[in-house]
């Protein structure tokens, strides 16, 4: 069935579904705020509680063909360096 937009709408409906959206608001709103009130710690929405759990991560330090980049701050291989800037190496992503 075709709809022509550019007729105009019955004002009986739209009051009808405004007192329907008024009443479907909650007086009270809730806020992010509440739920740390609740649960005492933030937790995540979906998903197991992993906030006991612990991570090993192995750092390395730089290697000879790495650089960070002053810009982006991310180590970046030596094939993407651009230029050096006062600051020290600036990578080929933050330079264009």
């Amino acid at each position: 069935m075709a709809t022509d937009y550019d007729a105009p709408r019955r004002q009986e409906d739209d009051s009808d579904s405004l007192d329907a959206l008024k009443r479907s608001i909650p007086t009270t709103p809730k806020t992010g705020a509440d739920d740390e009130n609740e649960t005492g710690e933030y937790a995540l929405a979906d998903g197991p509680d992993l906030s006991d759990a612990e991570l090993d991560v192995v750092v390395l330090p730089p290697q000879d063909n790495e650089f960070t980049c002053v810009e982006c701050f991310l180590v970046k291989h030596r094939t993407q360096f651009d230029h050096e800037s006062e600051l020290g190496p600036v990578c080929k992503d933050c330079a264009a």
